[in-house]
């Protein structure tokens, strides 16, 4: 697996109602909003959003993230919830893998978030059940800014072992840029409680 899955010979554009097509809503947009909840207390840290990679070739790489920390576990960011799901086709609507899998960490540093997940779901039977990571610099949306996104599978071109065996919230420096107008993160800093000594 390179970026999400090059090489593979599932084209995950086939199926037009997976949450992971190429055509699916789920990788044009994540919104951090909840509709119908009732105003409660900030939460601790999230990382939201969708956008395509910047590629020089024909390549199609998607990530999406909907991760959260509530406020009432702002001191273990191994409480997050949430999803992430990500998409590498070697052209648009092409050949590729897919995967989508459940947050298990979440930690954001002014607008830098590192986040981890165990797969779900995928078309890439060897990376299901395995835990990746990921880091997302969020550069704003001034004219100009490209956010980035680094994961923890870049230095090893492939997922490495069992959940327990990539460390939660670990994961690689953000040294992809986002491909202009495909979409943006955004990154809530981490609000913790700050040791207090004895």
């Amino acid at each position: 697996m390179t970026t999400g899955a090059a090489g593979a010979a599932v084209a995950a554009g086939d199926d037009p109602g997976h949450p992971l097509s190429a055509s699916s809503s789920h990788l044009v947009s994540a919104s951090s909003s909840h509709p119908g909840k009732a105003a409660g207390p900030r939460e601790a840290a999230a990382l939201t959003g969708s956008a395509k990679m910047y590629r020089k070739t024909a390549e199609d790489v998607t990530f999406t993230f909907d991760a959260h920390l509530a406020a009432k576990d702002r001191n273990d960011p191994s409480q997050a919830t949430g999803t992430f799901h990500f998409v590498h086709l070697d052209e648009p609507g092409g050949k590729g893998g897919w995967a989508k899998g459940r947050i298990d960490c979440l930690m954001t540093g002014g607008k830098v978030a590192t986040a981890t997940g165990v797969i779900d779901e995928t078309n890439l039977p060897e990376i299901k059940d395995k835990r990746v990571g990921f880091t997302v610099d969020d550069k704003g949306r001034g004219k100009g800014t490209q956010d980035r996104v680094g994961y923890s599978w870049a230095a090893y071109g492939g997922t490495q072992g069992q959940p327990d065996t990539l460390a939660k919230c670990a994961s690689s420096a953000p040294y992809e840029k986002v491909r202009k107008g495909t979409g943006d993160f955004d990154v809530l800093p981490w609000k913790f409680d700050y040791p207090t000594g004895r």
